[in-house]
């Protein structure tokens, strides 16, 4: 039996999300030019190979295909609350859902988002403006995990024929044309063949909009500013929403026509001293003076457990995504981790008031009566650096759910970190990769707004320049 069109259109899209990390086809190509074509020869394998709603591995989010999309009376079929506008900013909003597309009709870009997804206008116009909406001329290379009818709708977009007649892409290259990049203006155009993404559910910053921001300035010069970031928030924004950032925000408290440019990052849930250039060449120095070692930054750092003073020497997996593994170790190809320890104080444990405030999980830590406030020195800047080292020593960060869990399973459990003080010998690299891959498991999430962790002082030139952060919240 051979399924209906419109429901084959759905199947095909859901399982290009399932297998593509970027889907190449829409459901309204697939109605009416695809299907007549395909539904004798495909479709009845797609049938049986599609599973549940997908997941994108790589970057960690729900790919919901077109499930879940307005109905005509103005309400999602899933459930959830029709779309209105952006902002002002929800007190909750969906799941991350990314959309895939392949423009079939020309024209401008935010009117054939709105037709295709059924989404307003205005919703659209919000996404493009928090920099939700990416474009590639042509789709990108699929991975290699795509199946041969998904390699052949592929090649029929990429066709020599059908890319000849491509204006937009003369004088490019294949790889040049497949190259994504952000959508800025609403009313940008876009031809048959342009490869869509839409993240129609941007990851939403609402500590943005609850902060005095120019009582967070700390210096203001000709070429940088210097911000004390709140925790909660974003330097530079995320892949979907550049809207709700510190650079956003503090270029609006201080008037300037121009934005303010990131320079270096730290986590969203931690706070203090981040500086913002000015200017394109100012941001350029700043990264050379990164480069060249001459930035140091001070931390403190809400330890669970005292820590000694001193070198504290890891070894970090050089994997992309968080949480990050340590190793005591030194191990062919992990990154050199170091920091000091230059002292370690007692001070009670930040009251129940205080962890509301600030949305602080205590991940079920059984020593609550103090905590330790150390200040580090960074020697080696890695994402997740002082947090990974810290609950690698058996003493994580204060609110830290992400490394806390793994922490508190080792303290009660020696030896289910293969990697830590009575660690594994591994036969392999899949053996290895397999019992990284179970240790990360027992890790938690990333903290909801702030963990006890604040960028102190940053200074540079040998000390030319330095500048200090306010009063870190578990001190407030």
């Amino acid at each position: 039996m051979q399924p209906h069109p419109a429901a084959a259109a759905t199947l095909l899209t859901k399982l290009s999300s399932s297998i593509f990390t970027k889907p190449l086809i829409s459901p309204s190509f697939l109605t009416s030019r695809l299907i007549p074509h395909l539904q004798a020869t495909i479709l009845p394998s797609l049938c049986t190979q599609l599973s549940a709603s997908a997941r994108n591995e790589e970057i960690g989010v729900e790919d919901r295909g077109f499930q879940g999309l307005r109905t005509n009376q103005g309400s999602l079929s899933n459930g959830v609350s029709e779309y209105h506008r952006l902002l002002p900013c929800p007190s909750t909003h969906g799941a991350p859902r990314i959309e895939h597309l392949v423009v079939l009709e020309g024209g401008s870009v935010s009117q054939y988002i709105s037709k295709t997804l059924d989404l307003p206008l205005l919703y659209v116009a919000d996404l493009i403006r928090f920099g939700a909406v990416y474009c590639a001329l042509v789709c990108p290379k699929p991975p290699p995990t795509a199946t041969p009818e998904q390699i052949k709708l592929y090649k029929h977009f990429i066709a020599p024929h059908i890319l000849r007649k491509r204006r937009f892409i003369k004088g490019k290259t294949l790889l040049e044309a497949q190259q994504t990049f952000r959508i800025t203006h609403v009313d940008e155009r876009v031809e048959p063949g342009t490869y869509l993404r839409v993240h129609v559910h941007p990851k939403r910053f609402p500590r943005c909009y609850e902060i005095d921001w120019r009582s967070r300035i700390i210096a203001v010069t000709d070429s940088y500013v210097v911000l004390d970031k709140p925790a909660g928030t974003s330097v530079g924004g995320t892949s979907d929403n550049i809207e709700e950032s510190c650079a956003t925000f503090a270029t609006r408290a201080l008037g300037l026509t121009k934005p303010l440019l990131t320079t270096h990052q730290i986590d969203n849930c931690s706070e203090g001293c981040v500086v913002l250039a000015r200017t394109k060449e100012y941001c350029s120095v700043f990264h050379k003076k990164l480069r060249d070692g001459k930035v140091k930054k001070l931390y403190l750092a809400l330890a669970a457990a005292p820590v000694p003073v001193g070198v504290m020497t890891h070894y970090m997996r050089p994997f992309r995504l968080a949480p990050k593994i340590m190793s005591e170790d030194r191990t062919e190809g992990w990154l050199l981790c170091q920091l000091e320890i230059l002292g370690c104080k007692e001070v009670p444990w930040p009251s129940s008031i205080i962890e509301e405030k600030y949305g602080i999980k205590d991940c079920g830590w059984p020593w609550k009566s103090s905590v330790y406030e150390c200040t580090i020195n960074l020697l080696t800047g890695r994402t997740h650096q002082i947090r990974a080292q810290l609950a690698a020593y058996g003493a994580p960060i204060v609110g830290d759910s992400m490394y806390m869990p793994g922490a508190l399973a080792e303290i009660s459990n020696p030896g289910v970190n293969p990697f830590g003080k009575c660690k594994k010998q591994f036969s392999d690299e899949d053996e290895k990769r397999t019992a990284a891959e179970s240790w990360i498991k027992i890790h938690g999430r990333e903290p909801a707004i702030a963990i006890g962790l604040q960028a102190c002082q940053i200074s540079w030139d040998d000390g030319e320049h330095v500048y200090n952060a306010g009063t870190p919240w578990w001190m407030s």
